[in-house]
């Protein structure tokens, strides 16, 4: 049976309206979920790792009667170090490649701890100060959805960073530890493995528990209870994101082979059913040649339910009138991973301002940036790349700003600051000044 993928034309009346609806999510809030959650984060900011081990022996259906104290789930270096042994030399290659890449593109993001200060002619001393967060949490999927990928891509920056403790969390259903994600760990320079997860996990990074640290932020990707939890605890610790569905938009000129543009679709697809895969192309043939791959390959994929839903429902197949509008469009989709398959990819390039990522010609498939390529595949999703950013060294450290004025630029700012706190009617502030005027002496 065919792909019953949404066909688009820019040229139509009602594009824009239905381009719109197409692009429409809104994440829905459970009320079942919230409920849960709310009561889990409140149970373990009262009772701390005893709230925290219930829980996870409930969730995680530990074994053997579950544990009986917090050190069950405590993963030491050295099974870390052991996991990563214990990988085939395939495996182990692939993600210490991976990871040196991932190390070497956020190298370059780094900004130097001095920050900097300059001095003015009155001797003030203006500046900033850059550090690092002292702590982070790290939330990894577990059991299902184990990505080895996601341990590289949230722990690297952190540690390139130099944030002083890097504590993942990673559930482990049926008590079933996942060696490469361990492997990772080792990689990417963990500090503390905890094989705990759910909102009672996050619960446990914001508050802290007897045997868990506060951590100044949580990152990581999640299912819906580590969402709302990651929601909840904002603002008492950071978050990275509240991701979205995954999304790909392909903008191709028609040269690129069509089992190529329609794999790349499927590669986003199989995510889950939300998922949207969207291509622009100014060549209605090709177009078609498209979705004549779409069905010849999609029989073979083994999530193939999966992708047939996700294209159903939020796919589709748009002619635009040439490779400008193209660019237009895929500005006000502001999606989470761009590619620009063309012969001459750089030229459209230069006239996109929205997209978490961008990939350039036929050979930079969406799928080698989810994994190796170095730039950060943690991206913003639901049309936030137009004001949010990837996950980067940046997110790990935060700036101070420094302010030594002297007894001179006293004299001046002084009076600044006054007459701008008497037209705020904040008299405190203007006298808290004035004092420092020598003519108040």
């Amino acid at each position: 049976m065919p792909i019953q993928i949404t066909k688009l034309d820019s040229s139509q009346a009602d594009f824009q309206s239905a381009l719109s609806a197409l692009l429409a999510f809104e994440a829905s809030t459970d009320d079942a979920i919230e409920t849960a959650v709310t009561a889990i984060l409140a149970d373990v900011k009262a009772r701390g790792d005893a709230a925290v081990l219930e829980y996870t022996n409930r969730f995680d259906r530990i074994p053997y009667g579950g544990a009986t104290s917090m050190a069950a789930f405590e993963v030491s270096q050295q099974e870390l170090q052991a996991a990563l042994a214990a990988l085939p030399d395939t495996q182990r290659q692939a993600l210490q490649t991976a990871a040196d890449r991932v190390r070497a593109f956020h190298q370059r993001q780094k900004q130097e701890l001095n920050g900097f200060t300059y001095t003015e002619a009155d001797g003030t001393v203006l500046g900033q100060k850059v550090t690092p967060l002292d702590s982070v949490g790290i939330y990894v999927p577990g059991g299902k959805a184990a990505y080895p990928s996601s341990v590289l891509m949230n722990a690297i920056p952190a540690h390139v960073a130099g944030v002083g403790e890097i504590i993942m969390v990673v559930p482990t259903p049926d008590g079933v530890k996942n060696q490469m994600v361990l492997a990772a760990a080792a990689i990417a320079g963990v500090t503390r493995v905890i094989t705990i997860g759910g909102a009672q996990a996050v619960a446990a990074l914001a508050y802290g528990t007897e045997t868990i640290t506060a951590v100044d932020k949580i990152v990581g990707p999640g299912n819906a209870y580590v969402a709302a939890a990651k929601r909840r605890v904002f603002g008492v610790v950071g978050i990275d994101m509240i991701a979205g569905p995954s999304e790909i938009l392909v903008v191709c000129d028609g040269t690129t082979d069509p089992d190529w543009v329609a794999m790349d679709l499927f590669s986003q697809a199989e995510h889950d059913e939300l998922a949207q895969a969207i291509l622009l192309c100014p060549d209605a043939a090709y177009i078609a040649r498209v979705e004549a791959s779409l069905n010849k390959l999609l029989p073979a994929m083994p999530r193939a339910a999966t992708i047939r839903t996700s294209l159903t429902d939020r796919g589709a197949l748009v002619k635009v009138r040439d490779m400008d509008e193209a660019c237009a469009i895929a500005n006000a989709i502001a999606a989470e991973h761009l590619e620009i398959s063309a012969e001459e990819p750089q030229q459209w390039a230069d006239k996109i301002r929205h997209a978490g990522a961008m990939f350039l010609g036929r050979f930079s498939s969406e799928s080698l940036g989810d994994y190796c390529c170095g730039p950060n595949h943690v991206l913003p999703t639901s049309r936030t790349a137009r004001f949010s950013s990837p996950l980067g060294v940046y997110d790990f450290q935060k700036r101070s700003s420094i302010i030594h004025v002297s007894e001179a630029g006293a004299q001046t700012l002084g009076k600044v600051a006054a007459e701008l706190a008497y037209g705020e009617g904040l008299q405190a502030h203007a006298r808290s000044a004035e004092l420092r005027l020598k003519s108040a002496i």
